[in-house]
């Protein structure tokens, strides 16, 4: 006697699965995010004295920090290999449906920088604005102690941001929402308010800079299926900020 043991994905077992790893990764995030974004709202003085600090220290100690830098970093990639894991039960490579594969890396290079340079001089722009307005925390890219191990692990910290988010919030999701039929118009929307959403916490700013960042990757990957240049754009972007605001004078960076 033989047991069926595979039954095809309904559209709800899909939608539950979309929700459980969202809420594993970025979506939890961004509930964090609005929670706090609330607390800055509430609290004692306007949100541009407040600071949202990233890349923070972990321990006073160089060694047992730099642990749980490496290890905060690896686990945070999880949610990615299960979202790839789970897209294995679609027919073909869940890599080739990403476009996360080294097929394309010349191409895929000269179009992650040419995104990251698109997106860069009018981010910096809206951050500015954002500042003067008042709209955003001080932001605090990189918090690291001045140890050998510094700009390596805010490198890294770059990449694992841009894989998580790349690979959950555009790669992933804009395949699921399209098996789940959503419209384009809808699934664009919903990428990049997700993105949006889990940057609250650095101000209304970052929110409305990310959400347009999020519409433009969306749009990107549906014409190209290809995640991988969102990752160099990405990964650049991340660099640029963590690595600059951690070697640069720091009163290049009060306008933050």
């Amino acid at each position: 006697m033989t047991v069926e043991l595979e039954r095809p994905a309904t559209r709800r077992m899909l939608g539950t699965e979309t929700l459980l790893v969202l809420g594993l990764s970025l979506g939890q995030s961004a509930v964090y995010a609005m929670v706090s974004i609330i607390a800055k709202l509430t609290a004692d003085g306007p949100l541009s004295k407040q600071t949202a600090a990233l890349n923070t220290s972990a321990s006073p100690r160089p060694w047992l920090d730099l642990t749980y830098q490496l290890l905060g970093i690896v686990f945070a990639l999880l949610p990615v290999l299960l979202a790839v894991h789970l897209l294995a039960r679609d027919p073909g490579d869940p890599a080739r449906t990403l476009g996360l594969d080294a097929r394309r890396p010349g191409q895929d290079l000269a179009r992650g920088a040419g995104l990251a340079a698109l997106i860069g001089l009018p981010g910096l722009a809206l951050f500015w604005a954002a500042a003067q307005l008042g709209v955003n925390a001080t932001l605090v890219p990189a918090a690291l102690p001045e140890v050998w191990w510094t700009v390596p692990v805010l490198i890294l910290a770059a990449v694992q941001n841009s894989v998580l988010e790349e690979v959950i919030v555009v790669g992933y999701l804009v395949t699921r929402l399209r098996q789940l039929r959503w419209r384009i118009v809808a699934i664009v929307a919903t990428s990049a308010l997700l993105r949006g959403s889990y940057h609250l916490y650095q101000g209304f700013g970052a929110f409305l800079g990310n959400v347009v960042m999020g519409v433009l990757f969306s749009l990107f990957y549906l014409r190209t299926r290809r995640v991988m240049p969102l990752v160099v754009a990405h990964t650049l972007l991340d660099i640029v900020a963590f690595v600059g605001y951690a070697l640069l004078p720091k009163e290049w960076f009060d306008w933050l």
